[in-house]
């Protein structure tokens, strides 16, 4: 089954009182279910066997989801300011616009630091205490994910 034809089987769902929908064929498996606070769909599609990767790929991976899984705490005197959602990080409102915030800047509780666009919608992501910026850890414009760190500070 492919997306579209996923998506429009979710809408067909969601338009209509069902509340739990399961399909299995003998590649994949479908189980649709909602109710008043959530929905949520699972889909398995079927095993591929692939040919084993480089040795060296499968280490940077492993990095980079060590790297992701890190606590918002970098050390004793840092945190981080993490993004809430998956999407891309810019610093600045608009292309020609200064950044929201520079190393060595000092922001308040609820201060605008970055924005992270997540499907044409920009959210403002603002500072939770009083802070220093003490690095910039992500580039603008680049895809973050849940979790991820965007800013080194130290809290004052």
């Amino acid at each position: 089954m492919d997306f579209k034809d996923l998506k429009a089987l979710v809408k067909l769902v969601t338009d209509t009182d069902i509340t739990e929908f399961e399909m299995e064929t003998a590649e994949e498996k479908i189980l649709i279910k909602r109710g008043p606070d959530k929905e949520y769909v699972q889909f398995s599609a079927p095993t591929v066997q692939v040919a084993a990767a480089p040795a060296a790929p499968a280490a940077s991976a492993a990095t980079a989801l060590s790297a992701t899984a890190e606590p918002a705490v970098a050390d004793d005197n840092y945190e981080t300011i993490n993004s809430p959602i998956v999407g891309s990080f810019y610093r600045k409102p608009s292309p020609e616009a200064d950044n929201f915030v520079k190393v060595g800047d000092v922001v308040e509780a609820g201060q605008t630091v970055c924005l992270v666009e997540a499907m044409k919608l920009f959210n403002e992501i603002e500072a939770e205490y009083r802070c220093k910026i003490i690095e910039v850890i992500k580039d603008d414009a680049t895809p973050v994910e849940f979790g991820e760190p965007l800013f080194k500070v130290e809290r004052l």
